[in-house]
């Protein structure tokens, strides 16, 4: 057994020299004690404490033998931490599998008197030295990984620099999560990696998560990465030791496990001490946890002295792993060199406050005395507050659990840097990352794109075509259409290139058993392709639904649309009275009913004016009878004419008349002209009479039409899952008549659209091409439902939110306006105004024309008004040359106007009075009787029986004479 003290050479750098009773120790004791009086300081430490490290024999010259002879030969030569006392240490190596010997070395370092106890790093050997240890109350501090302990007691003499077992799981669950991982693998290698990451297993072990575990038989990870990638999961956390993992990594380039689909996490600290630059270029991520900031200057300067001393003092073998050739600093040493420094630090503590004693004890002490000081030194380390290689360090029980880890990623191909931080973590604040995935963003930054995606698509008009030339072509060039160019637009931004393949069944895919519950390689069509990870994307008429959405992601839609119905345009046969149907049938009602009102109107107020009254003999104007033309059968010529447009030869007199004949004319010209308008387009347009108008009519199989839609497809789903009532009698009738319903693809279902008799239920957009290319066919009713078409992706793919915001960019820019309106607009054979029939020819009702019936009322009353104020004036003159009330000429006049016998004639009569103006005739009250020309008086004068006098003589000037 060799024990081992620090000399300091002339260079500043210890050597290792044998132990002789101290002799070396006791000189520069005596050394430090003189430079300590002088710097007045009163230390409570003797010149020398005795610290012992137990090490495998697989660690003999390795990082972490290293780091700790190299802190100690650092504290004693920098002076510092403890000014007046060297640290001497003593090293046993003992076999990993023989805790017997264990037992015994460490015994005899406790009987030298050791202040403390660094390793042993195996599991099995440390859990008997900390018992050792923990009953003789002597610190022992480790720096390895170790289940957290039940018992206080073995707790208590024990400190832990490695994070604890517990926070480590939290801090892996949660990068999980982060990832989304909805399947993983865990691959480990013996019993102590599947421990470590138990609480991984519990966290993700539910009905929505599926995790496998894989160990590593007899060292064969070729063997265990095989299975792996029969499970077609690429989600894959390992648990490998250092020393093998270049074995692992070395595998998964022989099975071609290195394409950016696989998502690595390790849980190795040292992933940057690897060499992964054949995974870089093939876009793999990798993520690990580091503990320690290699980028920093303290590191650097203790890597590069560390370096240096192990140079200057043969230590055995390579520091680390062996592809190496240059000493590396590993996490393990890191930890073993901050665990000399908190021990050294928490010493110079305690001295300040007491003394300490140390003794040497004994294993085989029957009363199993402990050391005095042990529990304060061992309170001082717990209380420790410091800042090391590997962060802040504080304890909790012995155990390290506030710390922070940094999160690192393969950087992509051509990048300066092969490992890049793109994120933190620590108990408090969990996860943040400020990069999402690799690929996300590293892929589109690459001019030399190298990731070919598998596209899994099917033949559907317009989405996706074969084009004529298909045999002289190859590759994506044999096919065209919507998402061929949407592919190309996506493809560019997102910096990867594709190749479509049709999948094998040509369906969209829908649960194979319907009673099992939904999982993976389950589904028939596009989704069993992704979920058997035979495609890495879905670009196709593929609808977001929940039953998809539950075993794949999706991307934001690119289309929005709905379920509607596919119907053959129904002619109606041509109609005798076709010239009626421009005008509603109450709109013919209500013209007639204005023909008569206006025509009664201007008859009564033709009779009630004066000025409706002539003489018919304008030359001889001493004649004795005026006339009315408006009879009642010349003002329904006069009306009637009117409304022909073609006028006639009576024409109003009269004020009144006028207004009432100029709202006529108003009216009918409203009338003829829209009648004339709307009657084109009845002639020229053919009319579309739909024996359905919507989804209610199908359920009650009005006319006996058959409908029914794509077996499999979401259409299809829509309806057996629907809870409205005409839904679902839809799906029972589509269920029992299948043979009448069901097709098997879009083009069978438009087929029998085009027989007739038959409504095809499908999306809105593929009813819009369908219509644009075939004049026979059309949609009926509106929309059933709204939902979207996606691109669909595997279940945590790195692909799904980068093809989002593509999406997103591409409808901003409307860019996917352009390639829809390409597709379905520019390539229709119909004319646009076709496409609109509905709306050109449709009979006008009283909406449209309730003004012109307005107008002619208030017109109406207009003339009724003034031929009451013509007849009022009129009375008012013939009163007063009468020489009579007013009341009894009104009364006298109305008695004439309404007489039921009245005539169209008219006389007027004079008489001479003394009062009157020679010449000048006077009216004769009209309520006599005119017996006609021949009846006489019995002086033989004509009778003043019922003649009016002539209102040209009545007007005339008596001075004018006659």
């Amino acid at each position: 057994m060799d024990f081992d003290l620090i000399d300091r050479s002339k260079d500043g750098y210890s050597r290792r020299s044998a132990w002789h009773p101290f002799r070396g120790a006791h000189a520069y004791s005596l050394v430090w004690l003189l430079f300590g009086t002088v710097l007045s300081v009163t230390a409570a430490l003797p010149p020398q404490i005795r610290i012992g490290g137990i090490f495998e024999d697989d660690q003999r010259g390795r990082a972490i033998e290293t780091a700790f002879r190299f802190a100690v030969d650092q504290i004693n030569s920098q002076g510092k931490i403890l000014p007046q006392t060297l640290l001497s240490y003593h090293i046993h190596y003992v076999p990993r599998d023989n805790s017997f010997l264990a037992t015994k070395r460490v015994c005899n370092l406790i009987r030298t008197g050791i202040a403390a106890l660094f390793g042993p790093q195996d599991p099995m050997l440390s859990a008997h030295v900390q018992s050792i240890c923990a009953t003789l109350e002597i610190p022992h501090i480790a720096a390895r990984w170790e289940l957290d302990q039940a018992d206080s007691t073995m707790r208590q003499s024990t400190i832990n620099l490695y994070p604890s077992y517990s926070v480590l799981n939290v801090a892996f669950s949660d990068l999980v999560d982060h990832w989304k991982w909805h399947s993983m693998v865990i691959l480990y290698e013996d019993q102590f990696g599947l421990v470590k990451l138990q609480s991984l297993l519990k966290t993700h072990s539910d009905s929505k998560h599926e995790v496998f575990i894989q160990q590593v038989h007899n060292q064969d990870y070729r063997g265990a990465l095989m299975s792996i990638k029969e499970l077609n999961i690429f989600n894959i956390v390992v648990d490998i030791a250092d020393e093998n993992l270049n074995k692992v990594l070395r595998g998964m380039l022989q099975l071609q496990m290195n394409d950016f689909r696989y998502h690595y996490i390790f849980t190795s600290f040292n992933m940057e001490l690897f060499d992964l630059e054949d995974f870089r270029h093939n876009f793999v991520n990798m993520t690990a946890f580091r503990l320690i900031k290699r980028e920093e200057a303290v590191f650097k300067d203790v890597a590069h002295a560390m370096a240096r001393f192990r140079e200057r003092t043969p230590l055995g073998p390579s520091s680390l792993l062996a592809f190496n050739e240059t000493f590396a600093l590993t996490t393990d040493a890191a930890l073993m060199y901050d665990a000399v420094h908190v021990f050294a630090k928490s010493i110079a503590a305690l001295s300040v406050s007491s003394d300490i004693t140390f003794v040497n004890l004994n294993c085989d002490d029957p009363k199993d005395t402990p050391w005095p000081d042990g529990a304060n030194v061992q309170n001082y380390l717990n209380t420790a507050n410091v800042g090391g290689l590997t962060g802040q360090i504080q304890f909790r029980d012995g155990q390290r659990k506030d710390f922070e880890l940094d999160v690192l990623r393969l950087a992509m191909d051509k990048s300066p840097e092969k490992i890049v931080q793109i994120g933190t973590w620590n108990p408090t604040n969990k996860t943040k990352i400020s990069d999402l995935w690799i690929t996300a963003n590293d892929v589109a930054k690459g001019k030399n794109r190298n990731i070919t995606l598998i596209v899994t698509t099917k033949l559907e008009r317009p989405y996706l075509m074969e084009k004529d030339d298909k045999d002289n072509r190859t590759g994506n060039d044999r096919y065209e259409g919507f998402c061929v160019d949407l592919m190309e637009k996506i493809g560019a931004k997102a910096g990867f290139n594709y190749t479509f393949v049709l999948v094998h069944d040509n369906q969209y895919g829908v649960p194979v058993d319907e009673q099992a519950p939904i999982g993976p390689r389950a589904w028939t069509g596009i989704i069993g392709e992704l979920l058997q990870k035979k495609a890495d994307l879905a670009v196709a008429a593929l609808t977001i639904t929940y039953q998809r959405e539950q075993v794949i992601d999706f991307t934001k839609p690119f289309m929005n649309l709905g379920l509607s119905i596919l119907f053959k345009i129904p002619r109606a046969p041509p109609s005798l009275f076709s010239f009626m149907k421009p005008l509603s049938t109450e709109i013919w009602m209500y013209v007639l009913c204005a023909y008569a009102l206006v025509s009664l109107e201007l008859f009564v107020i033709a009779r009630f004016s004066p000025y409706e009254w002539y003489n018919p003999h304008p030359c001889n104007v001493h004649h004795d009878i005026v006339e009315n033309q408006f009879t009642l059968s010349n003002t329904l010529w006069f009306c009637i004419g009117t409304l022909m447009q073609q006028g006639s030869d009576v024409y109003p007199r009269a004020f009144s008349t006028r207004i009432v004949g100029g709202i006529w004319w108003f009216f009918t010209l409203i009338i003829i002209s829209s009648y004339t308008a709307n009657l084109a387009a009845f002639l020229t347009v053919e009319r579309m009479v739909s024996p359905i108008d919507g989804a209610e009519d199908l359920a009650r199989n009005k006319d006996g039409i058959h409908f029914g839609v794509v077996s499999g497809g979401s259409t299809y789903q829509f309806f057996k899952d629907a809870r409205i009532k005409v839904y679902q009698d839809m799906f029972t009738w589509m269920t029992k008549n299948h043979h009448l319903s069901f097709v098997q693809s879009y083009d069978e279902g438009i087929e029998r659209v085009a027989q007739g008799n038959y409504a095809f239920l499908m999306e809105s957009t593929m009813i819009e091409y369908v219509a644009a290319n075939n004049c026979n066919l059309t949609q009926i009713g509106g929309l059933l439902d709204s939902k979207g078409y996606g691109i669909g992706t595997p279940k945590g793919s790195i692909w799904r939110d980068k093809l989002s915001l593509i999406i997103l960019d591409l409808q901003e820019l409307g860019i996917i306006t352009e390639l829809k309106d390409k597709w379905w607009k520019g390539k229709s054979d119909c004319k646009k105004s076709d496409r609109k029939k509905e709306n050109i020819a449709n009979a006008l009702n009283v909406d449209n024309f309730g003004g012109a019936f307005v107008v002619l009322s208030i017109g109406l009353a207009g003339g009724v008004v003034v031929s009451i104020l013509e007849f009022i004036w009129n009375s008012r003159k013939n009163a007063t040359v009468d020489r009579q009330s007013l009341c009894s000429e009104m009364a006298e006049e109305l008695r004439f106007a309404v007489r039921c016998r009245g005539s169209r004639q008219k006389p007027t009569l004079r008489r001479q009075c003394s009062q009157c103006t020679p010449h000048h005739s006077t009216y004769v009250p009209t309520s006599l009787e005119f017996a006609g020309p021949e009846a006489q008086n019995i002086n033989g004068n004509v009778g003043m029986l019922d003649y009016k006098r002539n209102l040209y003589l009545y007007d005339r000037n008596p001075r004018d004479g006659l």
